[in-house]
């Protein structure tokens, strides 16, 4: 097999992983339920309160966030709470995750799962790596900084800002 088919085939795969992950499986949990409040990129519509810290495009109900850890809501205030593909983008994870908790009776986390490389590695957009093949999550799954994120991001800023 000649090395264009090989890194052209590692191309596909890569981005068919992140496809799955991203799209399916993502769209697969939003539409599972109506959320009551659903903090994700800013332009998916839980059902629900719609939050972030940046407003993407128009949502319903959407509310600007200002501090993730002093999240506007009250104790408990939501029975289901989504948070897709964002906990991975901030400072502290811990604390947005109590956060989450604080104001939640069921929470679910969506991550980039380990296989899908690159979501998972992604060191311009994500200062974490979660250590789990399940992109869903009822607690905090087990993390680490991700190398060399925090360089990247200083230099050439986050490109998603969270």
């Amino acid at each position: 097999m000649s090395l264009f088919i090989m890194i052209f085939s590692v191309i596909i795969l890569f981005y068919l992983t992140n496809f799955f992950s991203y799209q399916i499986l993502k769209n697969k949990t939003l539409k599972s339920r109506r959320w009551d409040l659903n903090i994700c990129c800013g332009n998916t519509d839980g059902g629900g309160v719609n939050a972030d810290i940046v407003k993407h495009s128009e949502v319903p109900a959407f509310v600007l966030i200002n501090d993730i850890t002093n999240l506007p809501f009250k104790d408990k205030q939501f029975d289901y709470t989504l948070c897709s593909h964002t906990i991975e983008h901030v400072d502290n994870p811990a604390a947005f995750y109590n956060e989450l908790c604080r104001v939640s009776r069921n929470l679910v986390i969506v991550v980039p799962p380990l296989w899908d490389i690159t979501a998972a590695l992604n060191i311009f957009e994500h200062k974490w790596l979660f250590l789990t093949l399940h992109p869903n999550h009822n607690v905090l799954p087990l993390h680490i900084k991700l190398p060399f994120a925090t360089h990247f991001q200083r230099i050439w800023g986050q490109k998603i800002k969270a």
